[in-house]
């Protein structure tokens, strides 16, 4: 039988490691080793080095287990158990020196997600969290928000880099946003911004033309600090629906009700 509580802690102390791994090439990398995957979609030897110390580790934690990530190093799906990974999420901040970028691990269970684990490399914060035991963050239990209405919140969002069919219908979420909150926050790593909305700095999030492997562990983290998440149509397609709304509950259907209006046009 599988001790997830064991599981657990060896997925934090790997995400740890690569992040160690992360925050010390930052501070001699050169933009020359930066390549494209796509328009705008960038990648270096740091996210491929990172992805291989996680499976490598991993592979030794659950030798049973499947893995989707982000960069290929390891494909095996359609396990009972599979690990969503995402070694270095907020490229484009780690490339350019903003100190935002996480370390994302998921593991899945029969289509469920189980166990999930955020690594902030640069504030050294690790939030995580078991399926019906609770958020935390570096052994501190956490909580959403107590914001009962837009007007009360502050959220945050991210900006499409590729995928701009439906970028109007995007800026005018935005929009009303600007008017009906505090204000948004862009940080450029969805998973940072999932911890953040978990522990309360934040108080809701929206994005879309995400991966299973920018949501995977955060969409738990942010459930079990008593968050709300679902996909603009307000179902559960979340982790593998390329969108995703995650908010401290109290204030989901207000917004829900906002963005529907613009965005289902």
């Amino acid at each position: 039988m599988i001790d997830l509580n064991q599981v657990l802690d060896q997925t934090k102390d790997i995400a740890k490691k690569a992040g160690a791994f992360i925050r010390k090439e930052r501070q001699h990398f050169d933009l020359k080793k930066v390549e494209e995957k796509g328009l705008n979609d960038l990648v270096s030897y740091v996210d491929k080095e990172a992805e291989k110390i996680i499976v490598e580790n991993l592979s030794k934690v659950l030798p049973e287990a499947g893995f989707i990530t982000e960069e290929g190093t390891k494909e095996e799906e359609n396990r009972e158990y599979t690990w969503i990974i995402d070694p270095l999420d907020g490229t484009t901040n780690f490339i350019h020196g903003i100190p935002i970028f996480c370390v994302s691990i998921g593991l899945q269970k029969d289509k469920e997600i189980i166990l999930g684990v955020v690594y902030e490399v640069n504030m050294h914060e690790c939030f995580y969290a078991l399926k019906g035991h609770g958020a935390f963050c570096n052994d501190t239990p956490i909580h959403v928000s107590k914001a009962k209405t837009l007007s009360q919140s502050l959220l945050a969002t991210g900006f499409p880099y590729s995928a701009f069919s439906q970028i109007d219908e995007y800026l005018g979420i935005m929009r009303v946003m600007m008017q009906k909150t505090h204000g948004l926050r862009r940080l450029g790593s969805a998973a940072a911004d999932l911890c953040y909305v978990a522990c309360g700095r934040m108080d809701g999030y929206f994005e879309y033309n995400l991966n299973s492997y920018d949501v995977a562990a955060g969409s738990l983290i942010v459930q079990e600090a008593g968050g709300k998440v679902t996909d603009f149509k307000n179902g559960n397609d979340y982790v593998f629906g390329r969108e995703i709304i995650a908010t401290n509950t109290l204030i989901h259907d207000e917004f829900w009700n906002e963005l529907r209006k613009i965005w289902e046009k």
